[in-house]
């Protein structure tokens, strides 16, 4: 109870801060390319129920028919405007929304799609024992997954062998360790990483690991 309401109340807040920028970025989107504001796709939340996720549309209207989930940085469906959005994670933005409705939180796994979850070992599905989240280790670890699977004529294959096992690895790390004040750290780390971090020249891609 005590972190549904510090993430409804910070979430609240959060978008109390940032509407207008999430009003240029409809704005510029809907200006861009044809197609919708938003991007709802289906994520596997807590228990398994599935929610419509709230994000920026940064590809091309149905993408999702040309190709699969795991998104390249040099992916063609990606649009021009959609190409900025993503290199500063305002496409993530609008899962606030999400977080009032109570589908996610805002520290916590990452949601998959139905497809990756139905791959899920039996240790995996603890993931499912908490509301999916905005930020994690996990995420703060992958940085930019895009740059990962750039120039890979197999995205989806480089996601499921190099990403994928630390993925879970630090997922199930935070189910086992979540609190309170494990959500402050991981949520400092991410104002940090996107508030300095995100301007520093970029490094070469890791092959694994962390």
């Amino acid at each position: 109870m005590l972190k549904r309401l510090f993430d409804l109340g910070l979430a609240a807040t959060m978008l109390a801060v940032v509407w207008p920028v999430l009003l240029v970025a409809a704005v510029l989107i809907k200006l861009d390319s044809a197609g919708p504001v938003f991007f709802r796709g289906v994520r596997v939340g807590r228990h398994g129920r599935s929610f419509r996720i709230f994000k920026f549309r940064t590809m091309v209207a149905n993408a999702d028919k040309m190709g699969g989930p795991s998104t390249a940085a040099d992916d063609p469906r990606i649009t021009r405007m959609g190409r900025f959005i993503r290199r500063f994670n305002l496409d993530e933005l609008p899962q606030l929304l999400n977080v009032l409705k109570g589908e996610m939180s805002i520290v916590g796994p990452r949601p998959e799609v139905p497809q990756y979850v139905a791959m899920f070992t039996e240790e995996e599905k603890r993931i499912l024992t908490v509301r999916p989240g905005i930020t994690d280790w996990a995420t703060l670890w992958i940085g930019n997954e895009g740059k990962w699977l750039e120039g890979s004529d197999d995205p989806e294959k480089v996601y499921l062998e190099k990403l994928w096992p630390e993925k879970h690895r630090l997922q199930l790390e935070y189910v086992r360790r979540q609190s309170l004040w494990v959500d402050c750290q991981i949520m400092l780390k991410t104002l940090k990483v996107h508030l300095f971090d995100r301007f520093k020249p970029e490094a070469a891609m890791p092959d694994g690991g962390r």
